[in-house]
């Protein structure tokens, strides 16, 4: 486990820079109660970042923790919603739960988080293949690419994959 930052230090970014992070998280978000959130996120974040002797630019160093944790929100949002509207086209009967839902779109973000950092083809291809079962000529055929393309990109994806460290 690593050291977090100095609970003194944390307090005087808090006090120091509290106010001034929550206005520039209002502004960018267009809603009081979600920069709230969004800044007391930011510095539960703060609390177990890695120890600095010396925090030259405290307001670069909150604004660039709260855009990461605004990146992630507003990316679980997107999937979550696309999760939504997938299940909207879906029979009426077939409704899953809020337990049910709310798992499906931790996996979706795993997935997401998972697959990040793959050139888009290579993603691309992946998803294909996995979510629409797709064959690699079909896969060639809907990148416009050959089929060793496509073999190199399914290599690829499988190797990133494999290569993520998971806790």
């Amino acid at each position: 486990m690593r050291a977090a930052l100095s609970a003194d230090l944390v307090t005087d970014l808090y006090q120091s820079h509290h106010t001034w992070l929550f206005g520039w998280l209002r502004k960018k978000l267009g809603c009081a109660h979600n920069a709230a959130d969004l800044a007391h996120d930011t510095f539960a974040r703060v609390l177990h970042a890695p120890p600095t002797h010396e925090l030259r630019e405290p307001r670069a160093f909150l604004s660039t923790v709260a855009h990461g944790l605004m990146v992630n929100q507003l990316r679980r949002q997107a999937l979550e919603r696309a999760y939504l509207d997938a299940l909207a086209w879906r029979r009426e009967s077939f409704s899953p739960g809020p337990e049910a839902r709310a798992l499906v779109v931790e996996t979706l973000l795993e997935i997401d988080a998972l697959l990040d950092g793959l050139p888009p083809k290579a993603r691309q291809a992946f998803l294909l293949s996995q979510l629409e079962g797709l064959r690699y000529a079909e896969i060639a055929g809907r990148l416009n690419v050959s089929l060793s393309m496509v073999k190199k990109y399914m290599l690829q994806a499988i190797t990133h994959c494999m290569r993520i460290d998971r806790p």
